[in-house]
């Protein structure tokens, strides 16, 4: 269990390339033993946005304060406090702020699962490969 006030969690510069005045506190995740989201509360300068990008999983927004705009491959959709957005995986997007103050938001994400490793059984006394005999 983990239970914080969300500015007592660093907040860490997006060094992501393409990223300007974007800063991010990850509230919840692995580390804190989060086993299938991590929660992660975005912070942008005005004027500022992350990086244009896509990738294979999606996202769950919900915006805190702050003013700001969707950017995807359709056009800027704007948004406001109080506003849910969902982004499929793949979309091609950024946030950016539009506003004179902060822009904040929260962020899941589902997170990267470990493969595990599949046992093989080996026959010590063949060679090359196992014949399980």
């Amino acid at each position: 269990m983990k239970h914080s006030h969300y500015k007592d969690v660093l907040l860490e510069e997006v060094t992501m390339e393409g990223a300007k005045g974007a800063k991010v506190r990850w509230l919840v995740s692995q580390k804190d033993g989060a086993p299938n989201f991590a929660m992660r509360m975005f912070e942008i300068d005005s004027g500022g946005f992350t990086p244009y990008h896509s990738h294979s999983w999606e996202h769950e927004n919900f915006i805190v304060e702050g003013e700001g705009s969707l950017v995807t491959e359709n056009g800027e959709i704007p948004f406001k406090p109080g506003d849910v957005i969902f982004v499929p995986p793949h979309m091609k997007h950024n946030y950016k702020n539009t506003g004179d103050k902060v822009l904040k938001f929260l962020c899941m994400v589902p997170l990267e699962k470990k493969k595990k490793e599949e046992k093989k059984t080996v026959n010590p006394f063949a060679t090359g490969i196992a014949n399980n005999c």
